[in-house]
């Protein structure tokens, strides 16, 4: 994505809070529309560039390009090239993103039950402003 100058406030703030905290440097790691999509969908298996496309619905591939460098740079992704014609790419998870599979098991767990109690509460008052 972007380059922040590094003398700018906004990359001394990020710095800053990145060696202040844990749960900021993970976020500003993992953070990103597709990154965890990415990560979730190597979980099972290894996969192709194309594979990883045809199983993340809306990815274009500059995204995935742009995402898969980032989870390579951060270690969280193995990028192994095949000396083949054509050139043959997998993706697999590194042993560090592994042992976040529970945690973004735990955050789909209840993102998809307080999506469910958001919708409730919008039928709720919904009714109720009738």
């Amino acid at each position: 994505m972007g380059k922040r100058k590094p003398t700018s406030t906004n990359a001394q703030n990020l710095k800053t809070l990145v060696d202040f905290c844990g749960a900021v440097y993970a976020i500003d790691v993992l953070g990103g529309r597709w990154k965890l999509v990415i990560l979730y969908k190597l979980e099972k298996r290894t996969l192709r560039f194309n594979e990883l496309k045809d199983h993340i619905p809306g990815i274009s591939d500059r995204m995935l390009t742009l995402h898969l460098q980032e989870l390579e740079k951060s270690g969280l992704v193995i990028r192994t090239v095949y000396a083949e014609i054509p050139p043959k790419v997998e993706y697999t998870l590194s042993e560090s993103a592994r042992k976040l599979a529970p945690i973004w098991q735990q955050l789909e767990e209840w993102g998809a039950q307080h999506r469910a109690v958001m919708e409730e509460a919008a039928v709720t008052n919904s009714f109720s402003s009738r």
